[in-house]
């Protein structure tokens, strides 16, 4: 069995892989559609601004790494190839490098590309302007020791694999392929 974790920057190209790992038989799971659960149940509106509170929130109540945690223990369940989307703080990241079947893909684009493609994709969450675009990336970006925020640079830093997505989906279909040949010898 098989897990691949994600971490990326907003609009790189995440969700694409996820979906090309689906249609290969992986089982999906995603920290954001947990946070989505979470923030109806509170009767919120789901968004870029709640999903960061909520995931915090829980982080803070329970403890940094508690929703990697749980969606490990989905995954272990379904005896599946898995792909879970998405790492988001190096807390998670130094809980998951313990388990043998850890392997953490980083995805990043030209930031100008990815703020076209989530305009292009129209969700609730990515209705934003690029000087709103850049602040949210920026907030998620930054360097911090408190392990329940966020910090998308220290992740990606530490990843087994790091995509950069500019091209084609064929071309991002290509090194997914070749990155599930290393990992499966």
């Amino acid at each position: 069995m098989l897990i691949i974790w994600i971490t990326w920057t907003l609009g790189a190209g995440k969700g694409t892989i996820s979906d090309y790992l689906i249609k290969k038989w992986f089982s999906h799971y995603s920290v954001s559609d947990y946070i989505a659960v979470e923030i109806k149940k509170r009767g919120l509106e789901v968004n870029r601004d709640t999903m960061y509170k909520v995931g915090w929130d829980l982080k803070q109540n329970f403890w940094p790494d508690f929703i990697v945690k749980e969606l490990y223990q989905q995954a272990k369940m379904s005896w599946k190839n898995t792909i879970i989307e998405s790492i988001r703080s190096p807390w998670e990241v130094m809980w998951l490098k313990a388990l043998e079947d850890f392997v953490l893909l980083a995805v990043d684009a030209d930031q100008n590309l990815r703020y076209q493609r989530i305009r292009l994709r129209n969700s609730v969450k990515d209705q934003v302007d690029f000087e709103t675009f850049t602040a949210n990336e920026a907030r998620e970006l930054e360097h911090s020791d408190d392990p329940s925020k966020i910090n998308l640079s220290a992740c990606i830093k530490i990843a087994d694999y790091t995509f950069i997505n500019n091209g084609t989906f064929e071309d991002l279909y290509q090194k997914i392929d070749e990155m599930l040949t290393k990992i499966t010898l």
